[in-house]
């Protein structure tokens, strides 16, 4: 177990730089997904920490050791790439081995630690199989079990999932997430799937062009986005997102709806800013801002309705049943508790 710092760390090629000055602290054994859009920096900056890129500024440490200049090798960390970069002339046995040979290992210190990979991933029926004779998700364990061997200080995993189709990658999160309770292994995972960080992680890091937008446990960043890029971001629908003033305690969406905010919000007056819910913040009510039901969609568990309030498009998920059908007109509301504020300029919390 280690804990990684990277501290102000810059990446540029030539004079484009693609990450500003990036700052994360993970402490030991935590769990820490960076999430974000393609060619937002995440992976860049995962290959930084394993040293196949060269940092152009700042400090990377792994457990107060400064590892900027030191060789992959000599770093302790192991990887798990997205396309498993298995050995297809080895079996699994021998792909798990491959890299105690190269340290040359004894034979009864690789059996060992073989055998307690496979028993840790389910792979003990399959350790003479070659790896096309192995499914996807067997594949992506086998390439777990390669890192687990070796028995690091820090795991790197870059969109490891990705590959997988939908149940499956569901199972393996599940999978991912126990074996880092087993092991208690510091990791950095990669994705782009905001649901994959909100579910793994025991903290994320919101990127976006090679800026960290924000840091914290993941409901943290759910309950309270630092910005407009966040709050759209993280969650699925993502959260309305309104333009328009307040105006004393209430919000004027421009060419819409109106909402009641919280009085604190008063000494905001006139001010332009960008009002945001959560499709699951809304509730239908008797009485509040009238909305035309555009669309329904029933997914079974809930049920997603697109309403058009003025020119304003809202998204609302209800988790009973209900009866509307578009052209249906409904009543909308939300309670100051549950609301959230942003500068329209800035795109900051208020």
């Amino acid at each position: 177990m280690a804990s990684v710092a990277i501290d102000a760390v810059r990446k540029a090629y030539g004079p484009l730089e693609v990450i500003h000055g990036a700052s994360v602290d993970i402490k030991e054994g935590e769990f820490v997904v960076l999430v974000g859009p393609s060619g937002c920096g995440k992976s860049t900056l995962l290959r930084m920490i394993a040293g196949l890129e060269n940092i152009t500024g700042g400090e990377i440490r792994i457990d107060e050791r400064v590892i900027n200049d030191v060789p992959p090798k000599d770093r302790d960390i192991a990887m798990v790439f997205q396309n498993y970069a298995l050995y297809p002339h080895m079996t699994v046995r021998g792909n798990m081995a491959f890299s105690l040979k190269l340290r040359k290992a004894s034979a009864d210190e690789i059996e060992k630690r073989v055998n307690r990979a496979a028993a840790i991933l389910g792979l003990e029926p399959y350790l003479a199989r070659y790896p096309r004779e192995l499914s996807g998700g067997q594949r992506q364990r086998v390439a777990m079990g390669r890192a687990i061997v070796r028995d690091p200080k820090v795991f790197l995993f870059d969109e490891p999932l990705s590959n997988l189709d939908a149940k499956l990658r569901v199972a393996m999160r599940t999978e991912l997430k126990e074996l880092h309770q087993r092991l208690k292994t510091t990791i950095v995972y990669v994705t782009h799937d905001q649901i994959e960080a909100m579910t793994m992680a025991d903290k994320i890091v919101v990127m976006r062009g090679g800026v960290v937008e924000q840091y914290g446990r993941p409901l943290d960043v759910y309950d309270r986005p630092a910005n407009t890029f966040v709050a759209g971001f993280i969650g699925s629908p993502a959260m309305n997102l309104i333009k328009g003033r307040i105006d004393e305690a209430r919000f004027m969406a421009d060419n819409g709806p109106t909402f009641d905010l919280g009085a604190e919000y008063a000494t905001f007056n006139g001010r332009r800013v960008i009002y945001g819910v959560r499709p699951e913040s809304f509730e239908f009510a008797d009485s509040g801002t009238p909305a035309r039901v555009v669309v329904v969609e029933p997914t079974g568990s809930e049920t997603q309705v697109i309403l058009r309030a003025g020119e304003v498009d809202v998204s609302v998920v209800c988790r009973e049943r209900i009866s509307a059908a578009p052209g249906d007109m409904l009543h909308l509301r939300s309670t100051a508790t549950n609301i959230h504020v942003f500068d329209e300029e800035t795109g900051k919390r208020l």
